[in-house]
């Protein structure tokens, strides 16, 4: 199965690793660093022009980061 992130963006629901709030989880510090290497790193990938959310999916060994509008609430009901 397939989790519709928007944007006409879908990840696979087994590659999921987790699903953040970006309000809340860009406060610590070590998540911002991380955020920030994996964007040098070329591993983020925007789908709205306001991210909300993140979704951290690991495909293929590698982890990627997917920036999206929709609420980390609202993906959560879609997996559902």
């Amino acid at each position: 199965m397939y989790l519709n992130i928007g944007s006409d963006m879908a990840v696979r629901e087994k590659s999921i690793i987790g699903i953040f709030d970006l309000d809340n989880t860009s406060v610590s510090k070590r998540t911002r660093n991380f955020l920030t290497r994996a964007e040098q790193e070329g591993r983020v990938i925007p789908c709205d022009d306001l991210p909300k959310s993140y979704v951290l999916a690991t495909e293929y060994g590698i982890d990627k980061i997917y920036l999206t509008g929709l609420s980390s609430a609202t993906l959560e009901k879609r997996m559902k």
